[in-house]
């Protein structure tokens, strides 16, 4: 695999910016200096019908939401939960608009971004918490929104990917909601991860935008000493099982550390018999979806995700009968 060429000139001009490296910051100070810079990273935003940002019932508080239409609802749109990366520590609602957008527009979901609380303020498994409170409101709520709540898919990247997955697996052990469908985006699926049992983040660990010095630095706000790191809700490996889940699309990058222990998800997935489809996207790098104003490879991603969602929220009303 060799990088490709935009991904190139991306990573020369992260590295000659001067900015100061994350693990030498606090988390107030990170979420300052990079998420204008995420937000300046996304493509220009497609339009869409509305946009409505709401507050919803969270485990501790309320939880705000963007809700995306996108288009005026003449029947029951099918509807996508959607978790945005950053580590459980930076990004918010802007700094993935561009994505959601995309993803609305491109397959026709009534998108809900969710800004689930952040660590270290919150350590983990709140996040998860909070997915999963927020995908229950969505799922009760769906059809006043004009959604279809047996068509509800849940999504996210990076750490979204994490709390999507987590989101599935906490639906199926609660019975509720019913989650259709699951699309996982370059996921940290397991917290415990060693260099010995994921090559590529022992191989990728320096010089691909993501790095180990990061994910630890990331590690050590979002959990305390003694955290069970083999708790699903934080590492969906660590499930006891990973039957009866919902379909999934899992997507990776090729020059991603978190690489490996995405394709270990995806294969625990066939193992246990769940419907799944891999891709990895093998020039590029972690979180190269939010890059689009850099990275040709993120909008022929989004236009394949927005191709599965739509090909796996059908087969779902397909297949729920009369």
């Amino acid at each position: 695999m060799v990088l490709d060429t935009a991904t190139q000139r991306f990573l020369a001009l992260a590295a000659a910016s001067g900015r100061p490296a994350l693990w030498t910051l606090d988390a107030k100070t990170a979420r300052t200096l990079t998420n204008p810079l995420s937000e300046a990273s996304e493509h220009p935003p497609e339009e869409v019908f509305r946009v409505d940002d709401r507050s919803i019932p969270g485990p501790d508080g309320d939880l705000p939401i963007r809700i995306y239409w996108p288009q005026r609802p003449a029947a029951a749109l099918p509807v996508l939960v959607y978790y945005h990366g950053g580590g459980f520590v930076l990004c918010n609602l802007d700094t993935h608009d561009s994505v959601c957008r995309s993803l609305a527009k491109r397959s026709g979901c009534l998108t809900v971004s969710v800004a689930y609380r952040l660590s270290p303020e919150t350590k983990l498994p709140g996040a998860a918490e909070d997915a999963y409170a927020a995908a229950a409101w969505v799922a009760a709520n769906a059809a006043e929104l004009g959604g279809d709540p047996t068509r509800l898919a849940v999504g996210g990247d990076s750490a979204g990917g994490t709390l999507a997955a987590a989101v599935a697996l906490l639906a199926r052990d609660r019975g509720s909601p019913r989650i259709a469908f699951q699309l996982l985006l370059y996921p940290a699926t397991d917290a415990g991860r060693t260099a010995d049992r994921y090559p590529s983040y022992r191989d990728l660990s320096e010089g691909y935008f993501l790095t180990r010095k990061m994910m630890d630095w990331f590690a050590t706000q979002q959990t305390d000493v003694g955290t069970d790191l083999s708790d699903p809700r934080i590492s969906p490996l660590g499930a006891d099982h990973h039957r009866d889940l919902p379909p999934a699309f899992v997507l990776t990058a090729g020059f991603d550390p978190l690489r490996d222990e995405g394709k270990a998800y995806a294969d625990a997935l066939a193992g246990a018999g769940v419907p799944v489809t891999y891709r990895c996207y093998e020039t590029t790098i972690h979180g190269f979806l939010s890059m689009g104003r850099f990275l040709p490879a993120a909008l022929e991603a989004l236009d394949e995700c927005a191709g599965r969602l739509r090909s796996g929220l059908t087969a779902s009303r397909a297949g729920s009968g009369p």
